[in-house]
């Protein structure tokens, strides 16, 4: 039987890109998600997914996840995005919590629903934006609470590479994906630009020129299939196409 692979956030746009990733690369996947039909599209679709309905904002998931896991695990992946936006300015209070819920609870509850499943040579992978090393002020949330998980996957890898078990947060900065589309039209219009100024300042944030996709940043993720991926445990990998400013 092929290796299993635990895919959280599998029907967004990184997380479906990560899922044809694996399958390609022989590995079944239980793709994780709240809507039903959207998996169920996603498994039709992917040959070798397997539909896991779950709220993994909500303790339920980790047992949800545990009696759908049906063997060792090669990989446990977060990719599941953050639905909250606005300023430090007006983003609401409420918001900032409910999206620790997702992201910061969401990964200790897959990590939990997997932990009796892991060996040595598995791999826990974490979407983080590249906002939580470069805060704005125009994107509190996703700044704030990125920051906060790139803290707990190290604690993660403190815990968990004794065990053999690797972990490795992906960072990707603004990539070409239809929630970004969306939000660039959005941003446009509130400028009084055009889509196309909008979205040339995103390419311009690169060194590359242009903006990653999302089968670029899941090429990533079977990287890490690789045994010689053990050395990046505990790293972080940006995934910006050159947008990443800062030296640390």
């Amino acid at each position: 039987m092929a290796d299993l692979c635990v895919v959280v956030g599998a029907t967004g746009a990184f997380g479906r890109a990560v899922t044809e990733r694996l399958t390609g690369r022989g590995q079944r996947v239980l793709g994780v998600g709240r809507i039903a039909d959207e998996l169920a599209t996603l498994a039709a679709e992917v040959p070798g997914v397997t539909p896991c309905v779950a709220d993994i904002a909500d303790d339920s998931a980790i047992e949800v996840l545990r009696a759908a896991i049906d063997g060792p695990v090669r990989m446990a992946v977060f990719a599941a995005g953050l639905p909250i936006a606005g300023s430090v300015e007006t983003v609401a209070p409420s918001d900032l919590a409910r999206g620790a819920d997702i992201k910061l609870g969401g990964l200790l509850r897959l990590v939990r629903a997997v932990d009796d499943r892991l060996e040595p040579g598995s791999r826990i992978v974490m979407f983080a934006g590249s906002l939580g090393f470069e805060p704005k002020p125009s994107s509190a949330g996703p700044g704030a609470i990125n920051a906060a998980v790139f803290n707990l996957m190290r604690q993660l890898g403190d815990v968990y590479g004794p065990r053999g078990i690797t972990t490795h947060t992906l960072s990707p900065g603004p990539a070409d994906t239809p929630r970004l589309h969306a939000l660039v039209e959005r941003a446009a219009a509130e400028k009084g630009i055009s889509v196309e100024e909008q979205w040339a300042s995103y390419a311009a944030g690169t060194s590359l020129g242009r903006l990653p996709t999302p089968d670029e940043v899941a090429w990533a993720v079977t990287m890490l299939l690789d045994p010689e991926a053990d050395v990046l445990h505990g790293g972080v990998l940006h995934l910006d196409a050159g947008g990443h400013r800062s030296i640390h």
